[in-house]
């Protein structure tokens, strides 16, 4: 595996690669690498000739400095997980490379509308306009044929597949499933900051989504969002009573819109938008939930048919 710090690296392999008439997926990441991280790298092994994997801890989707400072930043351990998953080349630039003259000095911004708002985008206003800006220059410089997003981060999903919609990027959007551990707790960096005690407690977002998708499949298509919310917070009130969890939100949106529901979709009597055909019938359940003093997002993808 190849690494590149600079774009001044990069570019001559991936233009190399190019010329060869290879395809090049891409993985965006910020290190503190896991298995859900690994198992996008070996998607995009599976779908393109070559891949290019980078860490890049951006700092501009942070709102407090505190969080940007506590990131875990594990970069030996990281490439060599890179390297026997697969990866072709690894991009670990500096501030500078990705924000010329740094990130305080960036005086343009992608700021997305639609499935940006809400939830997450409520609660950490700036976000996406901080995830979306480095995406897309990252896109400019690996210039990928595909790059692959997992979908425990479900609603970054949705900005990104928006915005390349919207922007006309010229790159595959596809998904890879969230990873889980044995007893469902989905994989994250920030499970090392839970104490034994908390690592129980943190059980309660899997348990829920799990009582809201047998909600779902009762209500069927045409049936009450508000059933399977309910569902979600019957499950976790108790945490909540407790004093072991406090919720952020817990939620029934469209997959596409990534906004709230009413009603659960019938494609029977409710297309699909046209760009988005894969996704006909599909809704998402996030979660975002603080057990202790980590806050922990978790979702779940269904298909009403």
């Amino acid at each position: 595996m190849q690494t590149a710090h600079d774009s001044a690296a990069l570019r001559p392999t991936v233009e190399a690669w190019r010329r060869d008439g290879e395809t090049i997926g891409f993985v965006p990441t910020m290190g503190a690498l896991h298995e859900g991280h690994l198992s996008l790298v070996r998607r995009a092994r599976d779908l393109a000739d070559r891949v290019v994997a980078s860490i890049f801890v951006n700092p501009t989707q942070f709102n407090q400095a505190e969080d940007l400072a506590k990131y875990p930043r594990t970069p030996e351990q990281d490439a060599a997980a890179l390297a026997e998953a697969g990866c072709d080349l690894l991009y670990m630039p500096t501030e500078e490379d990705v924000y010329p003259g740094g990130s305080a000095a960036n005086a343009t911004w992608v700021v997305p509308g639609g499935a940006a708002e809400g939830l997450e985008g409520a609660f950490r206003p700036g976000h996406f306009r901080g995830v979306a800006t480095v995406v897309l220059k990252l896109f400019n410089l690996v210039r990928p044929d595909l790059a692959v997003f997992g979908e425990k981060d479900a609603q970054q999903l949705a900005v990104i597949r928006q915005m390349v919609r919207d922007l006309l990027v010229p790159v595959k959007i596809l998904p890879g499933p969230t990873v889980r551990e044995p007893d469902g707790l989905a994989m994250s960096s920030r499970n090392v900051r839970l104490s034994p005690q908390e690592r129980q407690d943190a059980l309660v977002l899997h348990r829920a989504l799990e009582a809201a998708a047998q909600v779902v499949r009762r209500e069927g298509p045409g049936g009450s969002a508000d059933a399977v919310r309910a569902a979600m917070n019957a499950v976790l009130e108790p945490a909540v009573a407790e004093r072991v969890a406090r919720i952020d939100y817990a939620e029934v949106v469209d997959a596409t819109t990534f906004q709230p529901i009413d009603r659960l979709p019938d494609p029977r009597k409710d297309p699909s938008q046209e760009p988005y055909l894969d996704q006909a019938g599909e809704i998402v359940l996030p979660l975002a939930v603080w057990i202790g003093e980590t806050r922990l997002i978790d979702n779940l993808r269904l298909k009403i048919n």
